[in-house]
C-alpha cells in the first residue's frame, strides 16, 4: 500500500507535466502538424518536390513566430536543421535524378549568413549597444525634452522630436523605445500625475508608435528593411540606398508623424494642460549625467560620420550602408579611438536577433530558389486578380493582406522573411505593363513595418506595455486609427508622390 502511494503522486506528476507541456507549446505542436500535413500530400503539378517541402517548413515556420512557443533564436535553429534535412533528402532542382544531399541543404539554410544585409544588422545592433553603454541616447533625449515647454501637449511634441532623432543614430527600435522609456516614466512621475492617467498612457504609446513610424521613415532604423533589402539585392540585384529610401519614405513618415499628434491629443486628451516644474526635473536628470564623457564625444562623432555617409551614398561616393556601418564598428573597438571592449559589448548584443535574421533571409531564399514562392504566388495573382491590375490596385490589396497577417506575428523581422520573397514572386507573376518590381517591393515592405495595432505585434511595444501605463485596448483602438490613415496615406501616395517617383 505505501509503495501505490508513492507511485500515484508520480504518475500524477507525470500526466500534469504533459498536460502543461502540451498546453505550453500547443504552437509547436500545431506547427509540427501542418508540417507533416503538408508532407504527406501530394506534391502539385510543376512544383518541384524540395518546394513542397519549404512549403511545409513555410508554414511551420509561420505557425511557430506567430504562437510564439518557442524563443525565435530557438525557433531558427530549428528551421535551419528542418531545411538541412528535408531539402537535403530531396531532388535537385536543377538535376531531379540526383539528391540535393545535407552537406548542400544546410548550406541553403545558413546562407543568410553571407548576405551584406545581415552585416549591416549585426553592425547596427553593436552601434546601439555603444549609445547604451556610454550614455549618449539619453543624454541626446534629455536635451531635447529639456528644450521643451512645460505644457503636456508640448512634451508631447518633445517626445516625437526625440523619437525622430534617435531613428537617425539608434539603428535598432527596442534599443531606442527602451532607452525612453524610463524617461518618460521620469517625466510622468515629474509631472506629478497619475502612472495609469490620460497624460501618461498618451505619452508612452506616442514614444512607441512613433518608433515604429520611422521604422518606415529610415532604411537603417529596423531590421525588417534589411531583410527587405537584402531580398532585392540578392534576387533583383539591386541595392537600394540610403537616400533612395529616405526620399520615398520620408514623406510618408512626416505626414504620419503629424498624424500621430493629433489622434493621440485627440483620442486620450491628458487630465492636465500644464505642469510646472516639469522641465526643471529633466535638466536635474540631465544634470545628474554630468559632463559630456570623451567616449561619448567619440561616439557622437563616429554616428554623425556614419549617417553623413548613409545619406551620401551613391551621390558622393560608392561606398554601401553595410561596408560603412562595419568600418564605424571596427572603429569603435580600436585602441585608442575605441568606445568599449568586446567583453562589454557582448552581453548588450542581441545575438538570438541576428541568428533569426540570418535564417529568415535562407528561408526566404529557399523558396525563391525551390520555385515555392513562385507557385503561392501564381496562386495569389489568381486569386486576388492581380494578373492584370494596375500597380495601385496590387499596392493596395497587398497592403491589406500585410496589414491582416500582422495581426499574427510578434516580429516584423519574421513577417519580412516570410512574405518579401512571395511579395517579389508575386510583382514578377503579373502582366502589368511597366511595373517596377524594386520600387513596389520597398513600398510594401514599409507596411511590414505598420505594427500599430497590438500590444504584441512588435517587442517595442512589449517594452512600452510592460510599463503599466496604459491598457491593451487603448493601444488597440488608437492604433486602429493610425492604420487606417497609414492605409490611406499609402493609397494616397501611391497615386501621386510615390507614381511620380515611378514606383507605383
Amino acid at each position: 500500500m505505501t509503495a501505490a502511494r508513492q507511485v500515484e503522486p508520480s504518475s500524477a506528476s507525470g500526466a500534469s507535466f504533459k498536460d502543461n507541456w502540451a498546453i505550453k507549446y500547443w504552437g509547436l505542436l500545431l506547427g509540427v502538424a501542418a508540417l507533416i500535413a503538408i508532407m504527406l500530400l501530394p506534391t502539385p503539378e510543376g512544383l518541384p518536390v524540395a518546394g513542397h517541402r519549404m512549403l511545409a517548413i513555410l508554414a511551420f515556420a509561420v505557425i511557430v513566430w506567430m504562437t510564439e512557443s518557442l524563443d525565435y533564436a530557438v525557433s531558427a535553429v530549428v528551421i535551419a536543421a528542418l531545411m538541412a534535412f528535408l531539402l537535403g533528402l530531396a531532388p535537385d532542382v536543377a538535376n531531379p535524378k540526383v539528391l540535393l544531399g545535407t552537406s548542400r541543404g544546410l548550406g541553403i539554410a545558413f546562407s543568410g549568413f553571407a548576405n551584406t544585409a545581415l552585416a549591416l544588422v549585426a553592425a547596427a545592433l553593436f552601434l546601439a549597444a555603444a549609445m547604451t553603454a556610454t550614455g549618449l541616447d539619453k543624454r541626446i533625449a534629455l536635451v531635447i525634452l529639456s528644450r521643451v515647454g512645460t505644457q503636456t501637449r508640448q512634451v508631447v511634441l518633445g517626445a516625437i522630436l526625440v523619437g525622430f532623432v534617435m531613428a537617425f543614430l539608434v539603428p535598432s527600435t527596442t534599443a531606442r523605445v527602451a532607452c525612453l522609456v524610463p524617461i518618460m516614466l521620469g517625466i510622468i512621475a515629474a509631472f506629478g500625475v497619475d502612472k495609469k492617467g490620460a497624460f501618461a498612457g498618451m505619452l508612452m504609446i506616442t514614444t512607441v508608435q512613433t518608433a515604429s513610424i520611422w521604422n518606415v521613415g529610415i532604411k537603417t532604423a529596423a531590421a525588417q528593411n534589411m531583410v527587405a533589402v537584402g531580398f532585392i539585392e540578392r534576387t533583383l540585384n539591386y541595392t537600394i540606398t540610403w537616400l533612395e529610401w529616405f526620399i520615398a519614405a520620408a514623406p510618408f513618415a512626416i505626414l504620419m508623424t503629424i498624424a500621430l499628434y493629433f489622434v493621440m491629443t485627440w483620442m486620450m486628451p491628458p487630465e492636465v494642460d500644464e505642469v510646472p516644474g516639469g522641465r526643471e526635473s529633466i535638466r536635474s536628470s540631465l544634470a545628474d549625467l554630468g559632463p559630456m564623457k570623451t567616449s561619448e564625444k567619440k561616439l557622437l562623432a563616429i554616428s554623425l560620420t556614419l549617417l553623413a555617409f548613409w545619406s551620401t551614398e551613391g551621390v558622393l561616393h560608392r561606398f554601401d550602408t553595410s561596408t560603412t556601418t562595419i568600418a564605424a564598428v571596427a572603429l569603435m573597438f580600436l585602441p585608442g579611438i575605441g568606445i568599449m571592449t568586446w567583453k562589454e559589448a557582448q552581453p548588450r548584443i542581441p545575438w538570438g536577433t541576428i541568428v533569426l535574421f540570418g535564417i529568415g533571409i535562407s528561408l526566404g531564399t529557399a523558396l525563391l530558389q525551390t520555385k515555392a514562392a513562385t507557385w503561392l504566388a501564381d496562386i495569389a495573382v489568381i486569386q486576388f486578380g492581380l494578373a492584370n491590375a494596375t500597380a495601385l490596385f496590387i499596392l493596395g490589396a497587398m497592403s491589406l493582406f500585410l496589414v491582416v497577417i500582422h495581426l499574427g506575428f510578434a516580429s516584423a523581422t519574421a513577417l519580412a522573411s516570410a512574405m518579401i520573397p512571395i511579395i517579389i514572386a508575386v510583382l514578377q507573376g503579373v502582366a502589368t505593363p511597366g511595373i517596377n518590381i524594386v520600387g513596389m517591393t520597398m513600398l510594401l515592405q514599409f507596411v511590414v513595418s505598420f505594427g500599430f495595432i497590438l500590444v504584441v505585434n512588435a517587442p517595442q511595444n512589449m517594452v512600452a506595455y510592460g510599463t503599466e501605463t496604459f491598457e491593451a485596448k487603448d493601444f488597440v483602438r488608437t492604433g486602429l486609427v493610425l492604420t487606417v490613415i497609414a492605409l490611406a496615406l499609402v493609397m494616397l501616395l501611391g497615386a501621386t508622390y510615390w507614381h511620380w517617383l515611378g514606383y507605383a
